[in-house]
């Protein structure tokens, strides 16, 4: 992508309030109408600013909320909150082993990353959903489809 960005604006939810939070200001918000969540435009870790809509391109594409600040590398607050999340109901589970839950912990941080750990994670999650009833693996998806890498998603999830 060539020329620069606009500011983003997300609520603490992962929810886009503006991607164009600086051209079109009129639009912020400091609460999110769909969860009433604080919103923020910056990283809490870095202070570096959400980007938001490349606005050098001819075309303005097709926003999608990042996962992780791309001057520091952390996790953005709903990705934060959506692993965590996953790790309490992991923690919960009484039809898996302890040994099963460390596993199933490990592979959730694993599969929220694009890296040379992503396949072995993700095998690691979909082996442990065989364990688990139907339900339990429809939450785990519920919570962390849209935060998984995509070859995560081809591997746990596929078709």
């Amino acid at each position: 992508m060539n020329g620069s960005y606009d500011l983003a604006q997300i609520c603490l939810n992962g929810h886009t309030i503006n991607a164009d939070a600086r051209r079109f200001s009129q639009f912020n918000q400091k609460f999110c109408k769909k969860c009433g969540a604080a919103t923020i435009t910056a990283c809490r870790h870095c202070k570096a600013d959400i980007r938001g809509h490349n606005i050098g391109g001819a075309v303005l594409a097709t926003f999608h909320v990042p996962g992780f600040c791309h001057e520091c590398g952390e996790p953005y607050p709903w990705v934060e909150t959506k692993i965590e999340a996953a790790r309490e109901l992991a923690k919960e589970l009484e039809e898996l082993t302890a040994e099963d839950k460390e596993t199933l912990t490990k592979s959730i941080d694993d599969i929220v990353t694009d890296s040379p750990r992503t396949t072995l994670g993700a095998t690691r999650f979909k082996k442990m959903m065989g364990k688990l009833g139907k339900e339990t693996a429809s939450v785990f998806k519920d919570i962390l489809v849209s935060i998984v890498s995509e070859a995560a998603k081809k591997t746990i999830w596929p078709g």
